[in-house]
């Protein structure tokens, strides 16, 4: 199914498994982080949802450290991605928690839809191709050997409070930090369809592996499983 997107700073197209171009209705309110979850459910009712609207929900929300802190579970060692809710199985809702220097790897989305809101602090976004150039790249790449090329930078670019930035792999692959050595950040992000695995890659060989994604805590409570000893690189 195809996925349309009018506004140039949400991102370039690509195909979802049920995401797809529905025309916009009127903006909702969205005063709370409740309002947002609320409003996302009746979007993903449908099987033909505007990429841009989601964006625009994403973007009408202004971040209340009230409604968002419970979920906040920090780790001193790397950054963590905490369940907030999960959608029926149309999307996951994340709240993923940067300490100071904390970054994640290069990786793609696994054919997944990735929305990221700055809640606290600021992060910054570097992008890259895939390992091969044509256009169809991304998914040559992910049905291929790892014998790739390196990693060609596309653009990077920092994201600051109430800031949303979209990606899918058709638009590339990306690596999120937070650069602060004083200031934690905060970012929202909202991902579908859910997923569970996806590539991380070197960037001087362009070298991908698989590697599944785990939840450090799940709406508001700590997962307590074996998550915290494992040292797989996790996507954000």
């Amino acid at each position: 199914m195809d996925t349309v997107m009018q506004n140039p700073r949400v991102g370039s197209y690509s195909e979802g498994p049920f995401l797809k171009y529905k025309p916009c209705v009127q903006t909702p309110v969205v005063s709370t982080l409740d309002d947002l979850i609320r409003e996302l459910y009746v979007v993903f009712n449908s099987d033909s949802v505007n990429v841009e609207f989601v964006h625009q929900l994403m973007s009408i929300y202004k971040s209340n450290p009230a409604e968002w802190k419970r979920f906040a579970k920090f780790d001193r060692f790397r950054y963590t991605r905490n369940l907030v809710d999960d959608g029926n199985g149309k999307f996951n809702l994340l709240i993923l928690c940067w300490g100071e220097g904390h970054g994640s790897p290069i990786h793609d989305h696994a054919d997944s839809h990735c929305f990221m809101k700055i809640l606290e602090g600021s992060l910054s976004e570097v992008r890259f191709t895939w390992p091969k150039s044509d256009a169809a790249a991304y998914k040559q790449t992910i049905n291929s050997s790892n014998e790739c090329k390196n990693l060609k930078e596309i653009s990077r670019g920092e994201l600051h409070l109430n800031e949303v930035a979209y990606i899918n792999d058709s638009i590339g692959l990306h690596r999120v930090e937070n650069l602060s050595n004083v200031n934690p950040a905060v970012s929202l992000h909202l991902y579908s369809p859910p997923f569970n695995k996806c590539k991380v890659f070197d960037q001087q060989t362009g070298h991908s592996t698989s590697t599944k994604v785990t939840f450090w805590s799940k709406f508001g409570e700590k997962w307590n499983r074996d998550i915290q000893s494992s040292h797989a690189p996790e996507d954000d």
